[in-house]
């Protein structure tokens, strides 16, 4: 055994059985183990009380003692150790009002699905199984434990679990199960905000994230989630531009073809660069459809939806600039070398590239503009896209010039002839300043 994190749980498992108790690999790991995945983590369930585990071990923090949960470092790694228990009532559709200890059987038909259901002797391998969640697996097939009507009722949040589970793994969702899962859809307004966050941005930026998106569509989640993204069905484009079809699927072809490894900015820069399409359609007198502002109106759009889900400030900043710049693209061989600099002098600039790579290749395959700019970058690779000013406010101010807004408007002038390559050293810069008062 060569993986140090095993090792490490194997020894805490060893512990518990010295002691005299009962100890298994529970859930995930045992899952990951059997489908040939990478483990990241082990959780143990035992018949130790919190307690009783805490006795065992030097390090120990209770987590979730109510729950029968206990945190134990060991050997720099943390191991969450469990309990068997059963749960009592879900009152607010997110976790048990009540649990009472109990056996291994019993444990594993309080869980989620049958393929997270599985114990792992870690002394024999053998894999203690009282759900058929081995034979799940073999099917690849994602399946609630017991009443999935049950299941889902108990925590709302199971329902994204499935979706997250179901992309992950490409996983077919057993029939009862996807049916109680479109059923209770609308009661996923349930869970607070920042837990539907966490599993929407889990399954979009996975590599598989389109299986995850059409799952959310038709199941109805996407609807209570993100309801603007089901009206951008329907919405239709210029057939000369958009041959794909609607804003729906300009949308959904363009999700899967980013990389597998795009970064999260991008992946929502992309989900929401159209979302003002239908709130900006309008058809002119030659009977053209337009959507004219919907950049603009989609970046408002973008960090509204974002805020609302309570997304990170740090990927709402990345987002919103992207969403509203997508449609420059489209000038960029008519900018001024300064503007064009400038434009390539964004944080976000090589997402917003990929952006644009995409969006053509999912309408009309135009290519220039994306080449164009490509070509620019590779210009440009050897000195900064916007090098160090020629000059300061210091060498205005030197010359007679009083601070205010003035002062900007000059620097930005220089700036400007310094990008378009009409100055080139600061010597340059002061010259023209003295020529220009």
């Amino acid at each position: 055994m060569t993986d140090p994190l095993r090792q490490a749980a194997c020894s805490v498992v060893a512990t518990l059985t010295d002691a005299g108790f009962t100890a298994f690999f529970a859930g995930g790991c045992v899952r990951d183990r059997l489908m040939g995945n990478h483990v990241k983590d082990y959780d143990i369930a035992t018949n130790a009380t919190p307690q009783q585990v805490a006795a065992a071990f030097s390090k120990v923090r209770m987590v979730g003692a109510h729950f029968g949960v206990a945190l134990v470092h060991y050997h720099g790694f943390d191991f969450e150790v469990a309990t068997f228990r059963e749960d009592g009532s879900y009152g607010d559709g997110r976790r048990p009002d009540s649990v009472c200890y109990s056996t291994p059987e019993k444990d594993a038909h309080r869980r989620d699905f049958t393929i997270n259901g599985l114990f792992e002797n870690p002394a024999t391998g053998e894999v203690i199984d009282f759900i058929g969640g081995q034979q799940d697996l073999d099917a690849r097939t994602l399946r609630a434990i017991g009443d999935a009507e049950t299941r889902f009722a108990e925590d709302y949040l199971r329902m994204l679990r499935a979706v997250r589970f179901a992309a992950r793994f490409d996983l077919k969702i057993e029939e009862s199960t996807w049916v109680a899962l479109q059923a209770h859809a609308p009661q996923i307004t349930q869970i607070s905000v920042e837990r539907i966050f966490a599993e929407v941005r889990t399954i979009l930026t996975h590599p598989n994230r389109v299986r995850g998106f059409d799952l959310l569509v038709e199941s109805g989640l996407m609807q209570h989630i993100l309801p603007e993204i089901i009206q951008l069905q329907g919405c239709d484009q210029p057939p000369e531009f958009h041959p794909e079809g609607d804003v729906y699927q300009h949308t959904r072809i363009m999700l899967d073809m980013i990389p597998a490894d795009a970064s999260e900015a991008l992946v929502w820069a992309v989900l929401l660069h159209d979302i003002a399409k239908p709130a900006t359609r309008t058809v002119d007198e030659t009977g053209r459809i337009r959507f004219n502002g919907h950049d603009r109106v989609g970046a408002e759009m973008a960090e509204e939806i974002l805020r609302r889900l309570k997304a990170p400030n740090h990927l709402i900043d990345a987002v919103r600039p992207m969403v509203a710049r997508h449609m420059t693209f489209m000038n960029v061989t008519k900018m001024k070398r300064s503007t064009l600099r400038r434009f390539m002098d964004a944080p976000t600039f090589t997402d917003e590239i990929e952006l644009h790579r995409v969006d053509c290749a999912s309408s009309n395959g135009i290519t220039e503009n994306y080449e164009f700019v490509l070509a620019k970058r590779d210009e440009f690779a050897n000195e900064p896209v916007v090098p160090p000013p020629l000059v300061t406010g210091r060498d205005l101010i030197e010359r007679g010039h009083k601070p205010g807004p003035n002062l900007g408007k000059i620097l930005n002038e220089i700036q400007t002839l310094q990008l378009d390559g009409q100055l080139t050293t600061r010597d340059d810069a002061l010259a023209w300043l003295d020529a220009n008062g």
